[in-house]
This record gives C-alpha cells, sequence and structure tokens, in this order.
C-alpha cells in the first residue's frame, strides 16, 4: 500500500477524517473530523495562536464567514479569483485543467500559464477526461469563479458570498481596529476560521477542500518606518527555492539563513524574511521534517499584481527525501505575502470609511503645500451637475503635479472626457502649512497557514511503520504539543483492584492538566498498537507489581522506542509533565527510573 493510500486508511479507521454525509453519498470536498482529527486540528490551532497571536504581541478577532457582494467587488475577487475549468465533451464532468497538466507533465506550476497555452498543452500531451477517458483536445478553458453565493435575508435579499479566505474580515474591520491598536503603527491582528472555495476537482482527500480552517495574521506596518526584529530569526536556517532556479533545468534549492537571504537580496522584503524565519521555528515546533519542507518562491505568472514578493512554505507528503526539488509530491501549507497597501486603498475607494492611520510627528512640520479652491461661480453654469467632480480633479491634480497650473489652462479627465480650465479659474496657489503628522496608508504582510494542510502534514511526516516483538507496526510520531491524547492508561488485565488504581491514576492526571485516554478493552498489545497508531506520546500500564510495590509504582512506555520503565505513582504527573514539554524526551525517564525488559507487549 502506498503511503498515501495507508495514511488515508488510517485517517478514516481511527478517527483523523472522513468524507462527509457519507450516509447520503458524500459530496467531494467536505471533511468530518474525527474525534482524534478534531484533537489535533485544535492543538496545531493552539500552537498556532501562541506563536503568532500571543508571542509577536498581536491581536485576535472573530469576524463572519458571509460579507454581502461589495466587500468582494471591492477586494477583487469577484473578478479575479478564478480557476481554469475544462469540461469533458462525452460524460460532461468539468476538471481543474492546471492540475492535468501537472499530472501528465513534469510542469509543477501550470496555474501560472496563460489560458492558451494551456489548451496548447492539453493537446500537445493527448490529455484525456480522469472520468471516462476521452480525449480534452480542443475543448475551451474557461475561468471559472470559486466563491459560494448566497443571499441575505428572505427571499432574493441581498446578494452575499462565503469568504473565500480570512483576510477579508480583517481588512474591512480596519478603521475599528486601528482604534484598539491607538494608531500605532506597526501592529497585527491574527484570525482563525473557516474559508469556503467551489473548487472544480477536490483531491487528496485534506489537503484540496471546498471548505477549510485557515489561520493569517495581518501585519500593517508604515513602509517608511517600520522594520521587522530581524535579530530575532537572523540565524534561522532556511532551504529556499527561489524563482529564477526553479527556471533553471539544472536549478535546485539554497540554503541561507534568513539574515544571508535578505543580505543577498534572495528574499525582497524583510518582514516577509521575518516571518519565513518564525514560521521554520514554529513547523520544527509542531513535529514537521526538516527534510521535506522548504520555501518556495512565486513564479512572477503566479504572483498577484499587488504583490512585491511571494513565498510558500512546501511540504513533501509522499515520503520522498531528496535534494532534488522536482523529487516528490509537495503541498502548499502556507503562504507569505507582502501585499502592499492595495487591500486597505481598495476598501477606501469603495466605501465611506477611513482606511489611514495618522502618524503625529516628533515636533510639527512647515511644508509647502499645493492648494487650489476653483471658482465654483464659473464651474458651476459651464459644467452643470459636474462642476464638483471637476473641482475635485483639479485638487487631485495640484497634489501630484503642480507645474500642470503653470500654463493659462489646465486639462483634467472627468467620467473619462477631457476637460479644459482656465488656470486662474482653479485659483492654484502653494502655501506653506504646519502640519502635526500624516495620514499614513499602512501596507501588509500576510503569513497565511492551511490548518487542513498542516494537519495532513504532520500525519504523513509523523507516520512510520516498524517491528515490535516479530510484529509489525504502524505508529506517528507526532509532537507532544499537537498529538490528540497526551497519555493512555491501561489496566494490564480485568481485575478490581488494578482497575480502581487506573481509574485514580487517571484522574490525578488529568487533574494535573493532561488529556488522558483509559483503555481496558482487549489484551494490552493491542491497546498499545491502538495507541500508537493515533500517536499517543507516552502509555501507563497498572499491572500486577503496582499494587504489591510500595511505594506503589506503574510502568511508563515510550511511543517511538517502546522502552519503559517503572515510576512511582506519587510522582507520575510531574515527570510526565516534564516528559511532554520538553518536546517527548524519554530520556531522563530512563536516567532516573528502572527500567523495564518485557514482552508485556504481546501479553
Amino acid at each position: 500500500m502506498d503511503r498515501t493510500r495507508a495514511i488515508t486508511e488510517l485517517a478514516k479507521r481511527r478517527g483523523f477524517f472522513f468524507g462527509a454525509d457519507e450516509a447520503y453519498g458524500g459530496v467531494a470536498g467536505f471533511y468530518t473530523f474525527g474525534p482524534e482529527g478534531a484533537a489535533l486540528k485544535r492543538n496545531v490551532e493552539a500552537a498556532w495562536r501562541d506563536r503568532f497571536t500571543v508571542r509577536e504581541g498581536n491581536d485576535e478577532i472573530e469576524a463572519p464567514t458571509i460579507a454581502p457582494e461589495p466587500v468582494f467587488e471591492a477586494s477583487g475577487h469577484l473578478d479575479g479569483f478564478d480557476d481554469m475549468l475544462v469540461e469533458c465533451g462525452e460524460c460532461g464532468e468539468s476538471h481543474r485543467a492546471d492540475h492535468l497538466i501537472e499530472d501528465a507533465t513534469d510542469i509543477e506550476e501550470a496555474e501560472s500559464l496563460p489560458i492558451p497555452e494551456v489548451e496548447e498543452l492539453v493537446a500537445a500531451h493527448e490529455i484525456a477526461c480522469p472520468s471516462c477517458g476521452a480525449p480534452l483536445a480542443g475543448r475551451s478553458v474557461e475561468e471559472f469563479n470559486l466563491m459560494f453565493e448566497t443571499s441575505i435575508g428572505p427571499g432574493s435579499g441581498q446578494p452575499g458570498y462565503l469568504r473565500p479566505e480570512t483576510a477579508q474580515g480583517i481588512f474591512v474591520e480596519f478603521p475599528r481596529l486601528k482604534e484598539y491598536a491607538r494608531n500605532q503603527l506597526p501592529f497585527g491582528v491574527t484570525q482563525i476560521g473557516r474559508a469556503y472555495r467551489n473548487e472544480i476537482s477536490p483531491r487528496k482527500g485534506i489537503v484540496r477542500t471546498r471548505e477549510f480552517t485557515q489561520a493569517e495574521l495581518e501585519q500593517f506596518v508604515d513602509p517608511d518606518a517600520d522594520e521587522p526584529p530581524l535579530d530575532r530569526v537572523a540565524d534561522v536556517s532556511l532551504r529556499l527555492y527561489p524563482a529564477d532556479e526553479q527556471e533553471d533545468p539544472e536549478g535546485g534549492y539554497v540554503e541561507r539563513t534568513v539574515g544571508e537571504a535578505v543580505e543577498e537580496g534572495i528574499i525582497e522584503s524583510d518582514w516577509v524574511a521575518y516571518y519565513l524565519g518564525v514560521a521554520r521555528e514554529w513547523y520544527e515546533r509542531i513535529g514537521v521534517d526538516d527534510d521535506r519542507f522548504r520555501f518556495r518562491q512565486h513564479l512572477p505568472g503566479e504572483r498577484a499584481h499587488y504583490a512585491a514578493d511571494c513565498w510558500d512554505a512546501e511540504s513533501e507528503v509522499s515520503g520522498a527525501v531528496s535534494d532534488d526539488p522536482t523529487v516528490g509530491d509537495w503541498i502548499e501549507i502556507a503562504g507569505f505575502a507582502y501585499r502592499g497597501d492595495y487591500d486597505l486603498s481598495k476598501h477606501a475607494e469603495h466605501s465611506d470609511d477611513d482606511f489611514t492611520v495618522f502618524q503625529q510627528y516628533d515636533e510639527p512640520k512647515t511644508v509647502e503645500r499645493a492648494v487650489v479652491e476653483p471658482d465654483m461661480s464659473v464651474l458651476g453654469p459651464e459644467f452643470g451637475g459636474k462642476a464638483g467632480n471637476v473641482a475635485d480633479e483639479l485638487r487631485a491634480l495640484a497634489e501630484r503635479d503642480p507645474s500642470a497650473f503653470e500654463a493659462d489652462e489646465v486639462t483634467v479627465t472627468v467620467d473619462g472626457e477631457d476637460v479644459t480650465v482656465d488656470a486662474d479659474v482653479a485659483n492654484f496657489r502653494i502655501e506653506e502649512q504646519t502640519e502635526a503628522g500624516e495620514h499614513v496608508t499602512p501596507h501588509i504582510v500576510e503569513p497565511s497557514f492551511g490548518v487542513d494542510r498542516t494537519v495532513y502534514t504532520l500525519l504523513a511526516h509523523g507516520y512510520d511503520e516498524d517491528e515490535v516483538d516479530d510484529e509489525e507496526r504502524t505508529y506517528l510520531s507526532l509532537a507532544p504539543e499537537v498529538a490528540p491524547t497526551d497519555v493512555a492508561v491501561f489496566p494490564l488485565v480485568s481485575d478490581d483492584a488494578l482497575e480502581t488504581l487506573a481509574d485514580d491514576v487517571v484522574a490525578d492526571l488529568r487533574e494535573a492538566g493532561l488529556s488522558v485516554a483509559h483503555d481496558d478493552s482487549g489484551n494490552i498489545g493491542r491497546r498499545y498498537r491502538r495507541q500508537d497508531e493515533v500517536g499517543t506520546p507516552l502509555s501507563v500500564t497498572v499491572d500486577h507489581e503496582s499494587i504489591e510495590n510500595d511505594p506503589t509504582t506503574v510502568t511508563v512506555r515510550d511511543r517511538d522506542t517502546t522502552a519503559q520503565v517503572r515510576v512511582p505513582v506519587a510522582d507520575l504527573a510531574t515527570e510526565l509533565q516534564v516528559v511532554l514539554q520538553s518536546g517527548g524526551s524519554f530520556d531522563r525517564l530512563l536516567e532516573s527510573y528502572e527500567r523495564i525488559d518485557t514482552d508485556v507487549t504481546r501479553s
């Protein structure tokens, strides 16, 4: 069984995730997280919140998952949030054309290609419909908007959409959020929540779905004044896959520290570099395999027009470990973009609110300003209802290009038409003004994480097989911080005294704040196997020696090595907390307590 199928089978059997609504046939792209998966996902979210909200000193909000149509008109999602769709002429099934090309060729990022080239590649490689096998050559490739539409209110109501990302909920509320930040830049706002995209062809389980969870940080900065604390991550090592290396047939990875990557200009934005360093440390903390992780720079064709620089965090999920970047199954698990002032400027343009921050100078400044005070007694009769717009355009031109008023006439464009006004009517002049500060439209740096894909990465990187007591074993080597359960407690056999002590141990560990599974079903070996498969780091067994010894003891077993030691019950909670907080290192217990060599896993 290949690695992907094995993980999917384990996920379903052990309650990590499975297709939703299967009693009614299910719908592609929707998944339910079972008890183990929901716990793992919550722990990933908690670890992300700790690092990107709490430790960075940011604020967190929770915005609605539905927004009215004007929000997405301003953001550009109504016009530009599209994927490439090709429909089979025989069976009528729709597919993502770029994915078909990636599956049939060595091209890795077909979504960055223009549609005519995609159509040519479909024909050149004789790509067929995955559903029925009919040829797709000659079929048109069209843009398909991914947003789910709905109505707000009764009847036809007000048009609205399910959000395709959590970011817009932060951008729209900026006028109020800046007040909570006391109008001081920089500041960051985070959000963890559901997002929705009507994917053409969902695939790879929870890797590409129609409903998913994002964890996003929007960092608002003054582009002329604010710098990130690069010294905190300057020595963090990064495996980078820059755009020029991707375009070179002989290209490969570039290994640099954050400081080196900035100094050499490999990463253009200091802020993006900072968050790559923070993210690298965080991914290592939660158990992502260093050898199957990289940061890939967006190619020019896939980078959003407003983004100065974009990098994706990618993980390899098929099990391949190679220095060749073209080997393996790489999935995007996070994106890091310098978005400039695009988002706030767009919402300012489409709404009636102020999306700037007033930055006060240390001392008032005297500056020269171009001033226009049009003579409305002349503009009114000449331009009628357009007079106000003409006046506004004259003022805007004065700010932009004061020299335009040096001629006898001034020309501006109103509603697509050129309008000429005598310079005397414009009343242009230069004035000295004293200013206490200026209004700044912040730039945005956005680290955006896919929670579901991170969960899948942890399953793929934690999945392992070995042999214990001459039996094959499957286990998940999950970091204790994200493992669904901290410790499992087993009475060795069905015995009143053992079960009573096991109940007491469970109560003590839960009182100490640990997540505990109590399992007394089946032989002890099978119980170990069940907990190994869901990634429980430690197991505690109550056996006959437990009630015979003075003081009372239990055995503690390490998931990855299956090593066991005997620990006094009085010290158990403290010792387990130390092991879990140290990332799961069992060495402390091996050095401090009696090691047990037993065949108990097969009892």
